[in-house]
């Protein structure tokens, strides 16, 4: 359903924007948070946030032109749907359900009510009522989430006066005034309707407790009481000098400094920034709309040669990227493994073993002529015979069945540049050690060489990753699905190790079992790593 966007009240004094540039054009795709546009007010160029998702199907207004407050500026909907009935009726009827219950209320008010005068009370000079902003574009009402002033601080133009709750999200609430917190209307976790008093500031020591009791408040509360009659004449801004630009054009600023009356045009968040890096913002060069200084602009400026810089971060260098399309490998990597880690209940086992006795075995095995065995082939032999032993860990979850394989399948995770792959040594249990250091070193080879057939990447039980041979003690691997289980292989460390009660150098290696909870339970991985951890560390036992 096609949602009606209108020209939101950015500032507490907003009666009319202009649109300062569109950062999306009709047939976009706009998702919540997305900056839509940048709108300027009487007081400043703001961004404005979109609430809601779907296609930009109509832009209202115009970049340069202006419209009032509540006035249609954009509809968002679904890709090619008809807004026809919005457009005819001008947007501004379908845009605020909240304007279609005024008339009702209007006429349910009882005549009398409308005859009744009311006493003006004039504001003490220079004293400023904030009301509370409309923040975005269906915005009713607002809770103020955290006051960041309180009462009798100083206020200057700019400052965040305080967090606002919307509908939509909790936004920081700039103050476009200066002078002193004089009243808070709404403590921390009230709400109120937009336009209600929010706070007054003026001149230090000056009563408006009058001002503030006779300030007439729709709070959303479900109270009866009768509001008062008396109301405040809030005066209207002074008219801009004669030299000022017209009001119904975009106020066109000085790129450096960005100034008017005093005031630097700048986003609160570039001003934050700043403040927390000492950088004078009337040194910096804006680069947004007018001029106006963005975050950008704020981390990359770098002050004059000869500019004291004691205890100050400046910041350096300059944003650079490259954008490398997926490759398919690297797509269907992606679709695998988040497929496998957010279906799958992964859980994991972590050992460490005594690596002694296979340091020397492999050696040993090596001296025969024209063998060489790697530690890697030594852990796919052994995983092939537990497996064996524990069919629970050997198996595989499909939707209406779990399949127990009789079979060993050891697939062996390979790096190559477009990401990874994993070659299945087939019926591993029943290979020797030299068959699978053949096997592996053929796979991998092929891998690297993008020479892999679609057969010899099928049918794996189990997995394996070894990240040892680039010095990784320790990691966790995602399960290579539909497998039950994957081990994922440390590097041999020497360390001390505790032996009959005595400290000595010792060498140890860490593999940590990823398991899938539907299939493996914790005893069952447990007990496979017992049987694995009999093989590694006592190796002449897989020749048996």
């Amino acid at each position: 359903m096609a949602i009606v966007v209108n020209m939101p009240r950015l500032s507490d004094t907003m009666e009319e924007g202009t649109v300062a540039t569109w950062l999306k054009k009709v047939g976009d795709k706009v998702e919540e948070g997305d900056i839509l546009a940048e709108i300027e007010t009487d007081k400043a160029t703001m961004e404005f946030e979109s609430f809601n998702e779907g296609t930009l199907l109509h832009i209202g207004v115009q970049e340069g032109e202006t419209t009032k407050v509540d006035e249609l500026l954009a509809i968002i909907g679904e890709e090619g749907e008809d807004i026809s009935a919005l457009l005819s009726g001008g947007g501004s009827a379908s845009a605020a359900p909240a304007n279609e219950e005024a008339p009702a209320a209007a006429e349910a008010a009882p005549a009398e009510a409308k005859e009744e005068a009311s006493e003006a009370v004039d504001l003490p000079e220079g004293v400023i009522m904030v009301t509370m902003p409309r923040l975005s574009d269906t915005m009713e009402e607002g809770t103020v989430a955290s006051w960041l002033k309180k009462v009798g601080d100083e206020v200057s133009e700019g400052d965040i006066l305080a967090e606002i709750e919307t509908d939509k999200a909790t936004m920081e609430f700039e103050s476009f005034q200066s002078g002193t917190l004089l009243h808070i209307g709404l403590q921390e976790g009230e709400s109120a309707k937009v336009d209600s008093l929010l706070a007054i500031i003026g001149p230090a020591g000056t009563d408006v407790s009058g001002v503030a009791a006779n300030f007439k408040v729709d709070a959303p509360a479900a109270k009866t009481e009768e509001a008062p009659k008396t109301e405040v004449k809030v005066e209207a801004p002074k008219a801009a000098p004669a030299s000022a630009p017209a009001a119904d054009k975009p106020v066109k600023r000085a790129a450096t400094p960005v100034t008017e009356n005093g005031r630097v045009f700048v986003s609160p968040l570039a001003k934050k920034i700043a403040e927390e890096k000492g950088i004078n913002l009337t040194k910096i060069q804006g680069t947004g709309e007018n001029g106006r200084i963005v975050k950008y602009d704020v981390e990359n400026y770098e002050p004059a040669q000869g500019a004291a810089a004691v205890g100050k971060f400046v910041p350096a260098g300059q944003e650079d990227f490259e954008d490398i399309p997926n490759s398919q490998m690297r797509k269907a990597i992606a679709k695998a493994l988040t497929n496998s880690k957010f279906s799958a209940p992964h859980y994991y086992l972590s050992v460490e073993f005594d690596m002694e006795n296979a340091m020397a075995f492999r050696a040993q095995f090596n001296t025969i002529p024209d063998t060489k065995i790697s530690y890697n082939d030594m852990v796919v032999k052994a995983c092939a015979l537990a497996l064996k032993q524990h069919p629970q860990v050997n198996s595989q979850w499909f939707a209406d069945k779990m399949r127990l394989n009789n079979h060993v399948h050891i697939g062996v995770a390979v790096a190559v540049p477009d990401g990874l792959v994993v070659p299945v040594v087939k019926f591993a249990n029943e290979q020797t050690l030299p068959q699978i250091g053949a096997a592996v070193k053929e796979l991998a080879g092929k891998a690297r060489n993008k020479k892999l057939t679609p057969a010899e990447m099928e049918g794996s039980t189990f997995t394996v990753s070894n990240l040892g041979m680039f010095g990784i003690d320790t990691f966790t691997s995602i399960i290579n699905q539909p497998n039950s289980a994957i081990l994922s292989v440390g590097n041999i460390v020497e360390k001390p190790v505790v032996k009959d009660g005595q400290i000595v150098v010792g060498h140890t290696m860490k593999l940590s079992l990823a398991c899938d909870h539907r299939t493996i339970d914790g005893a069952t991985g447990a007990q496979f790593l017992q049987t694995l951890k009999g093989y590694i560390e006592n190796p002449v036992t897989m020749l048996v």
